[in-house]
C-alpha cells in the first residue's frame, strides 16, 4: 500500500543538516550581562541563592571586565549596592554614586564595552520602594523628579544607555524630557515598558539588597494574570520616547515577548531573571538537568519567542558552551 505523508526527518537527518536549516542562533552579542557593584573595598561575594553571581566591589572591577571582555561580551547593566540608604535614595543621583563611579572606570578603561544603567531607587532607598513614600503609599510624580535626576547624572558619568526599571507612570516622557534638556539627546532609553510583579525576582533582591520593607510591588509593577495591559505599557513608553522594550521575567512570558515583537517596531529584550536561573543552577547541582544543554535552550527558546537581546546571568557561560560547539 502506497502511502502519502510528508518527510519532515529530510532535515533532521545529520548534524549539519540540522544547522543548515536551523532557523534562530545565539551569538554573543546577543547577551547584556548583569553586574552588581558593591560600595566599599575587598569585596567579591558569592549571592547564595545565584551560584557564580557575585557582589563586587570597585577594587575587583578592572578583573571582572577583563573577563567579560575575553568572553565577547559586549554590554554590561549596572545595579549598585552602597554604603549607606535613605528615604529618598540619595546616592542614586550623587555625583559620585557607586553605579556612577563604575560607570566611569568601565568607559574610561574599557571604552567599546556598552554601560546600561539601571535607573531606580529601590537599591537606594532605606524602605526599598522605587519611588518617594508617604506613609505607606509610593508617590508616582514626586519620585519622577528624582528618577530624572539619577538618569541625568548616571549619562553624564558616561552612561550608553539609561534603563529605567520602576514602573512608574510617566517615567519614560520624564527621563526623555530630562536628559533632551541636559544635552543627552542621543542617549537611548530601555525601558522596562513591560515588568510583572513576579514570585523570580527573590534571588535578586538578595544581590541587589533592595527587597521591600513594608508590602509589595503590587501597585507599580504588572499583575502576572494580564495581556492586554503589556501593550497599554509599552504603547505609552514607545509614544513617550522608548528606544528598547524589556520584558521581564522572560521563561513565564514568553507569549508577552511574542506579542511585543509582532507589534511594535523597537528591539525587543527580555530579561532572564535570578529565580529562573537559580532554578536551573539548583537542578543541575542536584543532577536533575544537563545545565549546558537546559540553559541554551531556554535562550533559544527566548530568541525564538522574539527576544533581540537577553539580559542573562548565564552569559560567560553561554558563549563558552556556543564556542565549544563551533
Amino acid at each position: 500500500m502506497q502511502l502519502q505523508f510528508s518527510r519532515h526527518r529530510k532535515l533532521r537527518s545529520s548534524a549539519n543538516m540540522r544547522a543548515l536549516v536551523r532557523e534562530n542562533h545565539l551569538r554573543a552579542e546577543d547577551f547584556i550581562y548583569p553586574l552588581f557593584i558593591y560600595e566599599g573595598e575587598n569585596i567579591r561575594k558569592e549571592v547564595s541563592s545565584m551560584p557564580g553571581v557575585f557582589q563586587i566591589s570597585m577594587d575587583h572591577l578592572h578583573a571582572e571586565m577583563e573577563d567579560i571582555v575575553a568572553h565577547g561580551i559586549k554590554a554590561v547593566l549596572l545595579f549598585g549596592i552602597p554604603a549607606t540608604k535613605d528615604e529618598c535614595g540619595g546616592q542614586a543621583y550623587h555625583d559620585h554614586g557607586i553605579v556612577q563611579e563604575a560607570t566611569r572606570y568601565i568607559k574610561k578603561h574599557f571604552p567599546d564595552i556598552l554601560v546600561i544603567a539601571d535607573t531606580c531607587l529601590c537599591e537606594y532607598t532605606s524602605h526599598g520602594h522605587c519611588g518617594v513614600v508617604k506613609g505607606e503609599k509610593i508617590l508616582n510624580d514626586e519620585s519622577l523628579e528624582l528618577l530624572v535626576k539619577t538618569a541625568v547624572s548616571q549619562a553624564q558619568a558616561g552612561a550608553d544607555i539609561i534603563a529605567p526599571s520602576n514602573m512608574m507612570d510617566g517615567f519614560v516622557a520624564a527621563i526623555r524630557a530630562g536628559l533632551d534638556e541636559a544635552g543627552f539627546t542621543e542617549i537611548p532609553i530601555m525601558s522596562y515598558a513591560v515588568k510583572y510583579a513576579s514570585s523570580f525576582y527573590g534571588p535578586f533582591r538578595e544581590a541587589a539588597e533592595g527587597a521591600p520593607q513594608f508590602g509589595d510591588r503590587k501597585t507599580y509593577q504588572m499583575d502576572p494574570a494580564n495581556r492586554l495591559e503589556a501593550f497599554r505599557e509599552a504603547e505609552s513608553d514607545v509614544a513617550e520616547g522608548a528606544d528598547f522594550l524589556i520584558v521581564k521575567p522572560g521563561m513565564p512570558y514568553l507569549d508577552i515577548v511574542r506579542d511585543m515583537k509582532n507589534n511594535f517596531n523597537v528591539p525587543i529584550v527580555i530579561y532572564n531573571v535570578s529565580g529562573e536561573y537559580a532554578m536551573i543552577k539548583a537542578a543541575a547541582q542536584n543532577g536533575w538537568l544537563d545545565e549546558k544543554k537546559t540553559v541554551l535552550e531556554m535562550l533559544v527558546g527566548m530568541k525564538r519567542a522574539g527576544a533581540d537581546l537577553i539580559i542573562t546571568y548565564h552569559a560567560k557561560d553561554a558563549i563558552r558552551w556556543l564556542k565549544e560547539e563551533q
